[in-house]
């Protein structure tokens, strides 16, 4: 079978299974707009889910307070939270890419295509240089952050404003770029990041409490270091319509925080977590719309007041729970 066969076989698989696929999600965010509609008016008592828009805005916020403390218990329990500040930065420079070439090449290339693509390839060069080089971890995030972040510089300094304007969006986020074709994609990325993450649940907890002890179980510590960091990257690109560039890792670690406070166990603080992260963006999403505020800012500082409420529920109440998951890690690391 000849190259060109193959292809023409590709597409024509394509074309059979994205009309049929596009069909169900239509019809699921029918269902879905319907039924946050009706949650919304017996919840708040108006019509602020029952607008085409803010249905999409509510589906990309749950898919994002699902992955976001999925990953990010892993990376904080690890001691990375700042990788998610690098790949955010890199992500930035992968939309200044997507909008840079749409403008010069006159063709819709997605920016969020664009920062999926440099982030993944942003997430394995960090971890390469920690791998190949004599850099800590920290000091190659710190390189990868402060390269993307001047790489997406230079290409607005490139253009004569246009770009900038376009830009801005992505730093802040909005409920604006939160198209149909894009709440597709985050779909489609919350999908692969929970399958990832239950596939390979047991190694990535190992090495989150004990890589040398993980090595010698047999587990490929490289192999999942590298699949903990694209599935950062994936996470930064999927909340990044919401978020934005700026506030996206706060997303990956205040939740996770305010669920280590009165966590008791790993899977106990994965599940409080993504409640928190829930409850911070849904939150977020109503004060805005009502107030007229920045969603993304809002959503943070609901994160934080969960975390301040579960660090003071923790210091009144049971101080010893309160600690005991990052004791746990603590402990495990000093062995």
């Amino acid at each position: 079978m000849t190259a060109s066969t193959l292809l023409a076989a590709l597409v024509v698989v394509t074309v059979a299974v994205v009309g049929p696929l596009e069909t169900l999600f239509d019809r699921a965010l029918s269902l879905f707009g319907g039924a946050s509609c009706a949650a919304g008016r017996v919840a708040i008592g108006g019509d602020i889910f029952c607008a085409g828009y803010m249905q999409q805005a509510l589906l990309a916020g749950l898919c994002v307070g699902v992955v976001a403390p999925l990953v990010g218990t892993f990376l904080v329990h690890r001691r990375l939270a700042f990788i998610g500040d690098t790949l955010a930065h890199t992500a930035f420079a992968g939309v200044a890419v997507g909008l840079f070439l749409g403008a010069s090449l006159d063709a819709p290339v997605s920016p969020y295509a664009a920062a999926l693509v440099v982030a993944v390839l942003s997430a394995l060069l960090v971890q390469a240089i920690a791998e190949y080089t004599d850099a800590y971890g920290d000091v190659a995030m710190a390189i990868v952050l402060s390269g993307g972040f001047a790489l997406g510089t230079v290409l607005m300094s490139l253009d004569s404003g246009g770009l900038s304007v376009g830009v801005t969006d992505y730093l802040f986020g909005s409920l604006s770029l939160v198209t149909r074709a894009n709440v597709g994609l985050l779909v489609v990325l919350t999908l692969i990041v929970v399958a990832a993450v239950a596939i390979a649940y047991r190694p990535l907890v190992y090495l989150t409490f004990d890589e040398t002890a993980a090595r010698v179980a047999g587990v490929n510590v490289r192999r999942h270091e590298r699949l903990l960091v694209v599935l950062t990257a994936l996470v930064v690109v999927a909340a990044m319509q919401i978020m934005g560039v700026i506030l996206v890792a706060g997303m990956l670690v205040v939740p996770v925080a305010a669920a280590a406070q009165v966590a008791t166990s790993f899977r106990q603080s994965l599940a409080l977590s993504v409640v928190a992260a829930e409850l911070a963006v849904v939150s977020g999403i109503v004060v805005s719309y009502y107030f007229g505020l920045q969603e993304s800012g809002i959503i943070v500082l609901v994160a934080i007041g969960v975390f301040a409420v579960a660090a003071a529920a923790a210091w009144i109440g049971v101080p010893e729970r309160a600690t005991s998951l990052l004791r746990q890690v603590d402990d495990r690391r000093v062995r």
